[in-house]
């Protein structure tokens, strides 16, 4: 009996503490603990040609607010999470004139975006199962 009582604390214990790790995973603590720079758009490599101002990069910060760069122009929004699902709006931008199309591809996906997945120092970004743009660390 005294085994049985053991093992059942030992479960809940287990149950507690994997519960516990779970939320060190929030999607919200992983966003907003980097800035993120873009790595590949509609699922292929960067062409650096469409994008002659830098490379895009996006900074999620507290209180749902958005913060970024689309290869061109500075942007402010806003973003916010629910389940595995994201709403990114970037709100107000620079009017800068740049060579390329990179940047309307980049604020388009932004868009669409749906969904996330964050992992291994990735963040993509989807619209459904099609991936639409991924992100790494950004090196400072």
């Amino acid at each position: 009996m005294r085994a049985c009582k053991a093992l059942s604390f030992g479960l809940i214990f287990l149950l507690f503490a994997s519960c516990e790790g779970t939320k060190s995973l929030n999607p919200l603590s992983l966003l907003t603990g980097n800035s993120w720079t873009l790595s590949s758009l509609k699922g292929k490599g960067l062409d650096m040609n469409k994008f002659e101002g830098g490379i895009p990069s996006l900074s999620f910060l507290d209180n749902g607010k958005l913060a970024g760069f689309s290869g061109c122009n500075n942007f402010s929004g806003n973003f916010s999470l629910e389940g595995s699902g994201i709403k990114l709006d970037p709100g107000a931008m620079t009017k800068k004139m740049c060579p390329g199309s990179g940047e309307q591809e980049f604020i388009s996906a932004l868009a669409k975006a749906e969904d996330l997945k964050i992992g291994n120092d990735k963040l993509t970004l989807l619209d459904g199962s099609t991936e639409l743009m991924s992100f790494v660390p950004k090196n400072d």
